[in-house]
C-alpha cells in the first residue's frame, strides 16, 4: 500500500502539472490510435510478464505487479503528454467549470492501465490464492482495495469545485480569504476522522468479527489496556496475508482489522502481543501524526515552490539556457516547476515521512513489549510471518524497518528496558526537529526577497519569449525592437542598441524604431554611446512618417543635442500640441533647453558618476 501512495502521488501529480494546449500536437483521430497502441502494448506486456513460470510463486506475483505499475506509471505519463490527453478530457467533463472532473477522469485512466494489469495476472492470483474471479469483479476489487488511497484527494478535488460553484459570494469570499485553507483543511480533517474509517472498511469488503471466545478476549484484553475498539475481519488477498491494522481516531468509529489468516496462525499470545501493536498506534498518537506529516508536506510545498521558480528563472543564465535549448517559455516553466515539486515530493514521502512511520512502527512494538512484559510472543509472531511470507525475515522494508531489525530491537529492549524511553525520546526530538525545520523554512522563505525576484522572474522570462520568437522568426523587425526596449528598461544599453541597429538593418522605415534609437543615441547613460548626430537624422525621419508628440519631442532633444535651440524650442512647442496630455512634460523640456546646454547636461553626468565611483 505503501509503494501503490507512491504510484499514485506520482500520476496526480504529473496530471496536475500537465498544462491544456491551445491547440493539439495531433489529430483526434491520430491521437485516438497512438492511445489505443499504448493500452495494447502495455497489455500485452503484462500478459508476457504474468507468463513467466516465477509469476505463480506468492512473492514473485507482487514483484510483477510492482514493475508493472511503474510501467504503467510511464505509459500514463506518455499518453498523457503525447496524446492531449488533459485537452481532450478537459473539453468531454466541464474543465472549465469542474476541474476535479477532469482529475478523476486523468486519474481513472491511470487505474486503466493498472485494470490491464490486473487482467493480465487474474489467473495467476487465482491460483496462488484459491479464488475464482470474473474478469470484472477482480478488477473491482483491485479498484476498491486502491481506491482509499486516492480519496481524501478526491473529495477535497470536488469541495474547491463546489464551493467555486456556489451562488453564495459570502461563502466564496470567506474560502478565498487568508484563512481559507484553514477551514477547507478542517473540513477535510472531518471527512478523514468522522467518514473515511467506515467508507473504507466497506470498500475493503471487512465483516465485523462474529460473537464468541475470541471477541470476547480481544474486548477483555482492550479493557484491561483501557483501550475500546470494534473488531473485523480484513479480506486482504483472500484473507490469506498475515497481518492487522487499525484506523480511525475517534473511538466510536475506530476499528482493528484483523485478517483470517492472522487468526487461524497466531496463539492466543502472539494475537495479544499483535493487538498490543495495534493499540500502540494509537496511543502515541500515530494516526494523528501521519495527517500531520502530510499535512507538512502541504505546507513546505505550498510556502516553498513558488520563490525558488523565482529565485531559478531571475538567473540570466537560466533564460540563456532556455533560448539556446529550444524549449518553450511555458514548457520550461511547466517542467521546472514540476521537477522540483516532483522530486521534492518523492524525498520527501521515501525519507521524511519514511523514516517517521518506520519509528512509529518501532514505538508500537516497544509499547507491546511493555504492555505485555515480554517479546517472546511479539518475536515468535514476526518469525511466522517471516516464513509463512516468503523467509523474508532479512528482507529490508523502507516504511516498516525489516523483520529481522525488529526482532533483534525487541530482545534487546527487553534486555534493556531504558531503549524503550530512549526510542520514545528520539521519536518526540524528531518530531520537535521536524516542527523547527519546517518553522525555519518559513522564516527564511518570508525573509527572501519575493517581490524583487518575481519581477527579475517575469523579466528574464519575458527576455526568453522575445528571443525565442527572434530566433524562429528572423526576419520580423518587431521582435529585434522589443528586445532592444526590453533591454533598455533594464539598463542594458549596448544590448538595447544591437537590436535596434539590428531591426534597423531589417526594417529601416519603422518610425517606432527609429526614434528609440536616437532616443537611446541621445540619453544613453554609458556616454560612450551617444550620437547626437545619428540621432538627429533618426529623429528626422522619423517625425517625417508620423509626427506625433513623443516622436516630435525626441527630434526637440536631438536638436538641443546639437547646438541648435531655436529649433528644439520650436518643435518641442509642436510636440505640447501634438500630444496635450503630455504637455507639462513637453513644457519641462522645453524650459531645460533654454536653461542649459547639452553639454552641461552631460557635465553633471559625469559629475554625478564620479560621485557614485567614489
Amino acid at each position: 500500500m505503501y509503494t501503490n501512495l507512491l504510484l499514485f502521488l506520482v500520476a496526480i501529480f504529473l496530471f496536475s502539472i500537465d498544462a491544456v494546449p491551445d491547440a493539439t500536437q495531433l489529430p483526434w483521430w491520430q491521437a485516438l490510435l497512438l492511445g489505443g497502441l499504448f493500452l495494447a502494448v502495455y497489455g500485452r506486456i503484462s500478459v508476457k510478464l504474468f507468463s513467466r513460470s516465477s509469476a505463480l510463486q506468492s512473492s514473485e506475483y507482487f514483484h510483477t505487479e510492482k514493475q508493472l505499475s511503474i510501467a504503467a506509471l510511464c505509459f500514463f505519463g506518455a499518453t498523457l503528454y503525447l496524446c492531449d490527453l488533459k485537452y481532450y478530457l478537459t473539453l468531454i467533463f466541464f474543465g472549465e467549470t469542474m476541474p476535479a472532473l477532469v482529475n478523476i477522469a486523468g486519474l481513472s485512466f491511470f487505474m486503466l492501465y493498472l485494470s490491464i494489469m490486473w487482467r493480465a495476472g487474474r489467473k495467476n492470483y487465482e491460483r496462488i490464492f484459491g479464488r475464482r474471479y470474473s474478469v470484472s469483479s477482480f478488477i473491482i476489487s483491485n479498484v476498491k482495495a486502491n481506491l482509499p488511497i486516492v480519496l481524501p484527494w478526491v473529495v477535497l478535488s470536488l469541495l474547491y469545485d463546489v464551493v467555486a460553484i456556489l451562488p453564495f459570494p459570502g461563502v466564496q469570499d470567506l474560502f478565498a480569504s487568508e484563512w481559507g485553507d484553514v477551514l477547507f483543511f478542517g473540513i477535510f480533517l472531518i471527512f478523514v476522522i468522522v467518514f473515511f474509517p467506515p467508507l473504507v472498511r466497506r470498500l475493503w469488503g471487512c465483516k465485523r468479527l462474529p460473537d464468541g471466545y475470541l471477541k470476547e478476549y480481544l474486548d477483555t484484553f482492550c479493557l484491561q489496556q483501557k483501550f475500546s475498539a470494534n473488531f473485523f475481519l480484513w479480506p486482504l488477498f483472500e484473507g490469506r496475508v498475515l497481518t492487522a491494522g487499525v484506523m480511525g481516531i475517534v473511538p466510536g468509529l475506530r476499528y482493528i482489522l484483523l485478517t483470517p489468516a492472522l487468526i487461524e496462525t497466531m496463539s492466543r499470545s502472539e494475537i495479544e502481543a499483535i493487538m498490543a501493536h495495534e493499540i500502540g498506534h494509537v496511543k502515541k498518537y500515530h494516526l494523528l501524526l501521519y495527517l500531520f506529516l502530510i499535512a507538512g508536506f502541504s505546507l513546505i510545498a505550498g510556502m516553498v515552490t513558488e520563490p525558488l521558480l523565482y529565485l531559478l528563472f531571475s538567473l540570466d543564465s537560466v533564460a540563456h539556457l532556455i533560448v539556446t535549448s529550444g524549449v518553450t517559455v511555458e514548457t520550461a516553466l511547466t517542467v521546472t516547476g514540476g521537477v522540483l515539486l516532483l522530486v521534492f515530493m518523492l524525498v520527501y514521502f521515501r525519507y521524511i515521512f519514511g523514516y517517521f512511520i518506520r519509528n512509529f512502527e518501532r514505538q508500537a512494538d516497544l509499547f507491546s513489549l511493555a504492555a505485555i512484559g515480554n517479546c517472546q510472543a511479539m518475536v515468535s509472531a514476526f518469525e511466522k510471518i517471516a516464513v509463512l511470507s516468503g523467509n523474508i525475515r532479512d528482507q529490508p522494508n523502507w516504511h516498516h524497518f525489516g523483520i529481522g531489525e525488529r526482532i533483534d530491537c525487541l530482545e534487546k529492549a527487553e534486555r534493556e528496558p531504558v531503549r524503550i524511553s530512549r526510542h520514545n525520546k528520539k521519536v518526540w526530538l524528531s518530531l520537535l526537529t521536524y516542527i523547527a525545520v519546517v518553522s525555519a523554512c518559513v522564516l527564511f522563505v518570508r525573509q527572501l526577497p519575493t517581490e524583487e525576484l518575481a519581477v527579475r522572474y517575469q523579466e528574464n522570462l519575458v527576455e526568453a519569449v522575445l528571443l525565442q520568437k527572434a530566433k524562429a522568426e528572423p526576419d520580423q523587425a518587431l521582435w529585434q525592437r522589443l528586445i532592444g526596449d526590453h533591454m533598455l528598461a533594464k539598463k542594458q544599453e549596448r544590448k538595447a542598441l544591437a537590436a535596434y541597429e539590428k531591426a534597423l538593418g531589417i526594417d529601416s522605415m519603422s518610425p517606432e524604431l527609429m526614434n528609440n534609437l536616437a532616443w537611446l543615441l541621445l540619453t544613453s547613460e554609458d556616454l560612450s554611446l551617444r550620437d547626437p548626430l545619428k540621432a538627429l537624422t533618426l529623429a528626422r525621419a522619423a517625425v517625417v512618417l508620423q509626427p506625433k508628440g513623443y516622436i516630435l519631442d525626441t527630434l526637440a532633444t536631438a536638436y538641443w543635442a546639437n547646438a541648435l535651440t531655436d529649433e528644439a524650442v520650436r518643435i518641442g512647442r509642436q510636440a505640447a500640441l501634438a500630444d496635450p496630455e503630455r504637455r507639462r512634460t513637453y513644457a519641462e523640456r522645453v524650459a531645460m533647453f533654454l536653461s542649459q546646454s547639452y553639454e552641461e547636461s552631460l557635465q553633471q553626468m559625469d559629475v554625478r558618476q564620479d560621485e557614485n565611483v567614489k
